[in-house]
């Protein structure tokens, strides 16, 4: 890296300077310790960088300074983890510590700075080939005069082999460099891995700061936004889009439905192809138009746009390369279809724990309160024994889909098991009706 290392200004005053407009850290609803931990390691960082710590000339600052070489950011669905990791580089970039209005704020969040590199994948795994081209790049010095960072959103979705590959630059960092890792819990993560980051772990963001969220930025009146944070349990992106989005608050709508169309076996047969035929047709309006731009974008690298064939063997290169788009298409299709099904499961899920706040007289807010009616005729006739069986079958369910069971086998099991649930119970109420007091 050539040419001095630019000053940084005061600590206190660029501090100062992002506090009074919350800078790069805004989008970061609910989440003030998270905040609070990654100022104080920007201005650690800061320091190092103008010469004032002791650490200046090494890959691996100590844990006084607040600074770290690889980070480990994990938190539920929905609680900002990439943006955590965006929002931090974007600081650890900026002159004034994350002020949010210069070029490398900007351009950081935005995923265009040369110094950021931000990897996610839609498959369901991190290939080995991606990790090892993030290594290359995390030896090189950076473009700029601060840091060459590398943020791996799904960190979680690591292969064996790509884990590998990642260990030694973790164990032998650069001085420059700073891996930000995410995932949703720390057990997702390889033990080599998250033994050699900094942990920091993201809570799920008040119900109240969701719905100001919605009202502020999305000018959401007050009831919807209420709504749609308590419906989406603290997820951002979901409140937002059952706020914004009619059809995602129908298909909301249809998924609690179920428990409902239970009545006989054809009725469970039934539901359960609904449901998987709602996530299939979810999963492929998130991504026709995804697969369709890659789809001419190959073609045009390929000289195939213009009408101009350029050869047979040229086409048949281009018949491979489009094979093996086709494949990584259908499992980027796989993986939507999953995580719709894995929501679906998640608001029934939600739908009998409010059954059960009723049945145990908990005082609990219920995630459904606009079902409470129905809620509480449920609680009336099931005892909390039967509802945690529910919750059981339905979580049994989502290990069976993460296992790779077909989703409509697993579907049926779970909806048999929920009605077979409820003929037990039933048939012990008749029969303590029969022997009377």
């Amino acid at each position: 890296m050539s040419g001095p290392v630019p000053e940084a200004g005061p600590l206190t005053d660029a501090a100062d300077v992002v506090a009074a407009g919350e800078g790069v850290w805004a989008d970061l609803v609910g989440q003030e310790p998270t905040i609070a931990a990654l100022r104080a390691a920007t201005q650690a960082a800061a320091a190092r960088i103008a010469g004032r710590s002791a650490d200046s000339d090494t890959g691996r600052a100590g844990s006084a300074a607040g600074m770290s070489h690889a980070w480990l950011i994990t938190g539920p669905p929905g609680s900002g983890r990439s943006n955590a990791a965006r929002a931090f580089a974007a600081a650890l970039e900026c002159e004034r510590q994350g002020c949010g209005e210069c070029s490398a704020c900007r351009t950081a969040l935005a995923g265009t700075h040369p110094d950021v590199t931000l990897i996610r994948t839609d498959q369901l795994s991190l290939r080995v080939d991606e990790i090892r081209e993030l290594v290359r790049k995390s030896a090189m010095s950076p473009v700029g005069r601060r840091w060459q960072i590398l943020v791996v959103e799904d960190a979680d979705r690591l292969t064996e082999q790509a884990a590998d590959a990642l260990l030694k630059s973790l164990e032998e960092p650069a001085a420059r460099t700073v891996w930000l890792l995410c995932a949703p819990t720390v057990e997702d993560a390889v033990p080599t891995i998250r033994s050699r980051c900094r942990l920091l772990v993201l809570r799920t963001p008040p119900t109240e700061a969701v719905a100001e969220v919605l009202r502020r930025r999305y000018d959401v009146d007050a009831e919807l936004a209420s709504f749609a944070a308590r419906a989406s349990q603290g997820h951002i992106g979901r409140a937002r889009a059952l706020a914004t989005k009619p059809e995602v608050r129908e298909l909301r709508a249809q998924v609690l439905a179920v428990p409902r169309q239970l009545g006989d076996l054809a009725g469970c047969m039934n539901a359960a192809a609904s449901l998987v035929r709602l996530a299939a047709d979810e999963a492929r309006a998130a991504t026709t138009e995804l697969d369709a731009a890659e789809k001419a974008e190959r073609e045009h690298a390929y000289g195939m746009s213009t009408g101009n064939r350029g050869g047979r063997g040229r086409s048949r290169q281009l018949q491979s390369v489009q094979k093996e788009l086709d494949d990584q298409q259908k499992v980027r299709a796989k993986r939507f279809q999953r995580d719709s099904l894995d929501r679906a499961l998640l608001d029934l899920v939600a739908y009998y724990r409010d059954v059960l706040v009723v049945a145990m007289q908990a005082g609990a807010p219920l995630v459904n309160e606009e079902l409470r009616a129905e809620i509480e005729a449920r609680a009336a006739t099931t005892p909390p024994e039967e509802v945690l069986r529910h919750i059981d079958a339905i979580l049994a369910c989502r290990e069976a889909i993460t296992a790779n069971v077909a989703p409509l086998l697993a579907m049926e099991s779970m909806l048999i098991s929920l009605r077979q649930s409820s003929l037990r119970q039933s048939s012990s109420r008749q029969s303590s009706s029969r022997q009377g007091p």
